[in-house]
């Protein structure tokens, strides 16, 4: 890991990182994060039932588009060709007094700067719309942990979070 910030110059200065002599390489990043909710919620979502129609869908749906918007939200983000967005949500009940949606991004590309941003933006946006669609019957949802996985490219190479 470098122990400098790439996003500012010698003089300190915010800058968008120059990588225009990067070689094009495939880049795949994992990003994860989860909503908890009153069980209630988790069964209205379960049901397909909820007023605003298909939580699940719609949040994919979600999730991709932010991986697509990354670079207009972000401000020294560059704009990437993605290749792939895959968005997974997994029902946690291994607390039944406060269940939990989970979201999984995977982005992949094959480009000169890596895709960790945009999956964990996907994450954060998807379970940003699962609270929008639910917030009329829990506004007691919590999000969280949203991290990334895995990510595999580049000069860095490999990353695998350790927990």
């Amino acid at each position: 890991m470098s122990d400098s910030l790439t996003h500012f110059d010698a003089a300190g200065h915010a800058h968008m990182v120059d990588v225009g002599d990067k070689a094009a390489t495939r880049r795949v990043a994992l990003a994860g994060g989860r909503i908890s909710m009153q069980p209630a919620t988790m069964a209205l979502i379960r049901s397909g039932t909820a007023k605003k129609g298909d939580v699940i869908g719609i949040a994919r749906i979600a999730a991709i588009q932010a991986a697509k918007r990354t670079a207009d939200l972000i401000p020294l983000c560059h704009p990437i060709a993605i290749t792939r967005v895959a968005a997974e949500f997994d029902f946690d009940v291994a607390d039944p007094a406060r269940p939990a949606l989970e979201c999984k991004v995977r982005v992949e590309c094959t480009g000169q700067t890596g895709v960790e941003m945009e999956a964990l933006t996907a994450v954060s946006v998807g379970l940003l719309t699962v609270y929008d669609m639910c917030k009329a019957v829990d506004r007691g949802m919590t999000i969280g942990n949203v991290r990334l996985l895995e990510k595999d490219g580049g000069k860095s190479g490999r990353f695998v979070a350790s927990d």
